[in-house]
């Protein structure tokens, strides 16, 4: 049987992984949170749930896959438990979804990129007529997943390792460079302090109810992305050493974010940010006007540099959304890799039409369905996400971490994270895994997942 390929070097897993998690959710969702949720309050609650929850899901994740060196699915029937396989099936659907309306929004990205090259700013008010061009976007959108099918029919190192190396650090660069510009405009240090100088009176319930959420959703756990990158790592890597970097990573470029978005608010709000809200509203009406007042060459370097910047966020994680269906067609239905990789894209792209229709252009795919509880219809698009991202996921991460502590069993898990970590036994670490994996874990994210049903699709709001 030909090799499923292997990452190179630890740096070359460690870009790969912190470039799944690292996505548009950072650049834009993860600010415009740590506002509504009382500034630097929230990043402290966000940065302890990412170790607390997070991290020991993650460290789970890479254990099965490195163990078994299989897809999500196999990784289930290799360790003895076929059973289960409905938990890695799950997870290669959460990702066929997500994939299908993110390359959508991708689209809209990488548009904007060409756009801002152009210097066409007008380009902010006419954002709802931009999605309704399911032609434009849609070749956007083909474009942006041939980029990524390319990448990941190039193999483990070949592509996905490779590209991540290159990838990780100029995204890095970019939002850098945009950090140190945003901090030099009028009202900047209004922005930083608001960021960052925390309201303990607005923490509540639903404030650390979605600090955990974006905690989980920003590092792409519960859909086997982490499993099938495990599985390409060698016995001898550290995982809990690798799981703490792509953790700090992926932490890192959220709190750049930050630092990045919020100057650049107070400089176009004046200083009045609470009249201010963030999403796409934001990132793509508004701010080609404010680049636009750089004037025409910096503001064509500026514009252009951030929507390259929400471009490459974005390749980042395609391109591991893409190789979760690919490494469970390789492996489980035994299908060439580059004859899998092009045909998933195809059929993904095509799931992805009724989303690239439901902006607008498509009267039935924008107004598809009137949640319980709701007056107002859904479209498609953020049906999908309700179903996929937010449903899917908690109840992904709930369910490995019960697997992990109790199916396969904690000794078990120990054993293979002992592999490359010689002192792991007896630690605090381990003790601290065991733990979390038990206990927290399994019943925060079981919560999640049970509020958001409730709360998305049947208008019961607990929180």
């Amino acid at each position: 049987m030909a090799s499923r390929g292997n990452f190179n070097s630890k740096i070359g897993f460690i870009a790969a992984a912190a470039g799944s998690a690292v996505g548009l959710g950072n650049i834009w969702k993860f600010p415009f949170e740590v506002a509504d949720g009382g500034g630097a309050a929230f990043v402290l609650m966000y940065l302890g749930f990412c170790f607390i929850l997070c991290f020991p899901v993650m460290v789970t994740e890479i254990a099965i896959g490195r163990k078994t060196q299989k897809d999500p699915v196999g990784a289930f029937g290799a360790l003895g438990f076929p059973k289960w396989k409905f938990l890695g099936k799950m997870g290669v659907l959460a990702g066929v979804l997500i994939l299908s309306f993110y390359n959508v929004v991708a689209g809209w990205a990488f548009g904007y990129f060409l756009e801002m090259l152009m210097g066409n700013f007008a380009i902010g008010g006419q954002f709802g007529d931009y999605i309704k061009d399911v032609v434009k976007i849609g070749a956007y959108g083909a474009v942006f997943m041939f980029s990524t099918a390319f990448i990941v029919s190039k193999g483990v190192s070949g592509g996905i390792e490779k590209a991540s190396k290159i990838l990780m650090p100029t995204l890095l660069i970019l939002i850098i460079s945009l950090v140190a510009y945003a901090m030099t405009l009028p009202h900047a240090m209004e922005g930083v302090k608001f960021y960052l100088v925390p309201d303990f009176s607005e923490i509540n319930f639903e404030v650390v109810y979605s600090a955990l959420g974006q905690a989980f959703f920003s590092l792409s756990l519960g859909m086997g992305a982490l499993i099938t990158y495990g599985s390409y790592v060698s016995k001898d890597e550290n995982i809990i050493s690798s799981a703490a970097l792509i953790t700090l990573t992926d932490i890192s470029v959220a709190f750049l974010a930050g630092l990045m978005m919020f100057p650049f608010v107070a400089y176009m709000s004046e200083g009045n940010l609470h009249e201010v809200t963030g999403g796409p509203g934001l990132i793509f009406a508004t701010l080609p006007g404010v680049f636009e007042s750089f004037g025409p060459i910096l503001g064509i370097i500026v514009g252009a540099s951030f929507f390259l910047l929400l471009s490459f966020a974005a390749l980042t994680s395609t391109v591991s959304l893409l190789e979760v269906p690919v490494a469970y067609a390789v492996d489980e239905l035994k299908i060439d890799r580059k004859k899998a990789v092009w045909l998933i894209a195809i059929i993904i792209f095509i799931v992805g039409i009724p989303s690239l229709m439901a902006n607008g252009y498509s009267p039935f795919f924008s107004s598809f369905i009137t949640y319980m509880g709701n007056d107002n219809p859904t479209d498609f698009m953020t049906l999908v996400s309700d179903i996929a991202n937010d449903s899917l996921l908690p109840l992904g991460g709930c369910l490995i971490s019960f697997f992990g502590a109790y199916v396969w069993k904690k000794h078990n898990l120990n054993e293979e994270i002992a592999q490359g970590y010689p002192n792991y036994h007896g630690s605090f670490v381990e003790k601290f895994i065991n733990l979390m994996v038990s206990y927290f874990c399994p019943i925060v994210l079981g919560i999640i997942f049970i509020l958001t049903v409730l709360d998305r699709f049947f208008g019961i709001a607990l929180v």
